[in-house]
């Protein structure tokens, strides 16, 4: 018998009639215009570097062409095509800039593969303090005023490095940062993975491109119609050396690159190009009235920041259970009706709506209703969590911690200790702890407690005890 566990999976999940709350932004080929994909035949185009087709490699013919009117809808002055994800982006962008030893400002809140390039660079980072929500129980982004205080005492730093939006959607002004950074002549990288459909303006946030960012790198397919891991990356910077990214790419990226993948970005880069300013009027009253009808449903309340120094994507929308569940809890009912969300934390369910102005929001508000229908209070609700220390601070250089040797310890004897892996949710690939990073009992406590919630964390080991891995 022939055995395909992942194809028939596969299978499987595609016959439910399932909602997609969730990335990839084609919302598994149900977009309305994904048609135009002719996904069908997706495999005709599954070919490689032939006669007519380019090399993305060494664009020259149709790849270069479609990577130029990137760069010219998006304002850079040089984007590149991804077929290995925004972590390929980071990756090159990284080892582009920063080399051993070297200082680099680094959001603390970043994506887990901004880490990975920095340990791959040998580079060491220097946290920028960061704004947290309390309600959320997450940081949004960093403190603008109190990092403009530690930029000032390294001067000889290579970059700097911040994520915007944040993976709950939430975005800040970054200008006046990136404008003082470029003053001392650092440039910076920003991890805009989930604002891909910035571009198009008003009422979504402004894009980073826009506030003088020098390498920005975004996930195609997380909001816009592009199959997963088309991702692109944008150059515009008198400060960074662009053959050393090209370098760097073609170094990381697989020499055998997808053209289903790169075919879908550039109808993704057409689709949000001529995503018209009706539509955007369409589409912001349909989630608007999507909004009202979920806040009006019994069981259910819609989470939003209280900082009015960021300004939330209409994309995304945060719901709480008011009836004690815990966000995994939440999830899971929502399962039950098919309806599959992007992420649950501790109290909290992420979904992520499609950019798409003919999308008919009745039935998931219908769904939504059935799952939370009739369900009781639970008795020990979920309580706020405390949010440890996330700018503290490396305790080596990544270099360093390369010759340093690993034991495995109980989560709870741990204090004290220096980590010896990233301990990370999953998603949204935030840290937890770093790699380097000095063990706290806050630490301890919250990994505790989201692992109680139900949360996956990666590089935690489960056994009887939770244990984790220290350096010696």
């Amino acid at each position: 018998m022939n055995k395909m566990p992942l194809l028939n999976a596969l299978r499987e999940f595609v016959n439910k009639e399932t909602i997609s709350l969730h990335v990839p932004g084609h919302k598994n080929g149900k977009h309305t215009y994904i048609k135009d994909l002719e996904l069908p035949s997706i495999l005709s185009y599954d070919v490689t570097e032939l006669n007519g087709l380019d090399d993305l490699h060494y664009p020259s013919e149709a790849i270069s062409e479609a990577q130029n009117i990137l760069a010219k809808v998006y304002n850079a002055e040089e984007s590149f095509f991804l077929v290995n994800g925004s972590t390929v982006g980071n990756l090159a962008a990284i080892l582009a800039l920063c080399s051993e030893n070297e200082e680099v400002f680094v959001q603390r809140n970043c994506h887990k593969s901004i880490f990975h390039g920095l340990l791959l660079a040998g580079a060491k980072p220097i946290f920028l303090p960061l704004d947290i929500d309390e309600e959320l129980g997450q940081p949004l982004g960093i403190n603008i005023e109190q990092s403009l205080e530690v930029i000032k005492d390294y001067p000889n730093a290579k970059a700097m490095i911040l994520t915007n939006p944040n993976y709950y959607g939430m975005s800040q002004s970054l200008g006046n940062i990136i404008e003082f950074a470029h003053s001392m002549g650092i440039p910076t990288i920003v991890d805009e993975a989930h604002g891909a459909h910035f571009i198009i303006g008003a009422p979504f946030p402004e894009d980073a491109l826009s506030m003088g960012a020098d390498i920005v790198i975004q996930s195609a397919h997380k909001t816009l119609p592009a199959m997963t891991m088309g991702s692109y990356l944008h150059i515009k910077s008198n400060l960074v050396r662009k053959e050393k990214i090209k370098e760097m790419l073609r170094m990381l990226q697989s020499s055998s690159p997808s053209y289903p993948i790169m075919a879908s970005l550039d109808y993704a880069r057409n689709f949000v190009e001529t995503f018209s300013s009706s539509k955007v009027i369409d589409l912001k009253k349909k989630i608007e009235q999507f909004i009202e009808e979920v806040k009006d449903l019994a069981g259910l309340n819609i989470v939003t920041t209280d900082h009015l120094n960021y300004k939330q994507d209409l994309l995304k929308l945060i719901v709480k259970s008011e009836k004690g569940h815990t966000g995994k809890q939440l999830q899971d009912l929502f399962e039950t009706e098919g309806i599959y969300t992007e992420l649950s934390d501790w109290g909290h369910v992420l979904f992520i709506l499609p950019l798409d102005e003919k999308y008919d929001f009745s039935g998931l508000i219908s769904r939504i209703k059935k799952a939370i229908d009739d369900i009781d209070f639970i008795e020990n609700k979920v309580p706020k969590l405390t949010v440890p220390n996330f700018s503290s601070t490396v305790s080596y250089s990544y270099s360093g911690l390369k010759k340093k040797r690993k034991m495995v310890k109980d989560l709870a004897d741990s204090v004290g200790d220096i980590s010896a892996e990233n301990i990370v949710p999953y998603p949204p690939g935030v840290p937890i702890l770093l790699k380097g990073e000095l063990i706290t009992t806050k630490h301890v406590d919250y990994i505790h407690d989201i692992h109680q919630y139900g949360m996956t964390i990666h590089n935690l080991i489960e056994n009887k005890n939770l244990q984790i891995e220290v350096l010696i």
